[in-house]
């Protein structure tokens, strides 16, 4: 039983939404609401608008339309004992929200606090999911990427 939960979350993930993609540059309103891009709005509709945002481990938060989010969920709940503090990341602080009429959604305080999110930010499309980082902790963290060297995993891989 152990064994085929552990082979759960090791399967390929195959998100059930459009894959988003491109980055857009916003600013959250004075409630904390973040204005979803138009290009995205159509394809998060299909799920009714419904979304769950939580942590990401690199100081950023994770938005999924809530069909991706499911899968997701089942995943790191599936995981064995030794991750239990990254269910409670992961899990612990998610929230479930939904875009209102104009597209706005809300972004509770204790998860902008712990991205570091004021105002400006960067809403990076990510396949089945978003990530939304605070702007200048994205800009200096994208920076100092450019400048290591590529990862292994690209030795074979041609641009």
């Amino acid at each position: 039983m152990v064994e085929s939960a552990i082979q759960w979350y090791l399967l390929p993930y195959t998100p059930a939404f459009s894959m988003f993609q491109g980055a857009s540059a916003l600013s959250l309103d004075a409630k904390g609401r973040l204005s979803v891009p138009t290009r995205h709005r159509d394809a998060l509709l299909q799920g009714r608008g419904q979304l769950t945002i939580t942590k990401h481990p690199h100081g950023c938060l994770m938005v999924f339309p809530r069909a991706e989010w499911e899968g997701f969920r089942e995943r790191i709940a599936a995981l064995p004992m030794q991750a239990q503090w990254w269910k409670r990341i992961f899990l612990g602080n998610a929230q479930d929200v939904e875009m209102d009429a104009t597209g706005r959604v809300l972004v509770a305080p204790e998860l902008r606090s712990a991205a570091g999110i004021s105002k400006d930010v960067i809403l990076l499309g990510m396949g089945g999911h978003f990530e939304l980082w605070d702007a200048a902790t994205y800009a200096k963290q994208e920076a100092e990427a450019m400048q290591a060297d590529m990862p292994d995993v690209f030795k074979d891989f041609s641009f």
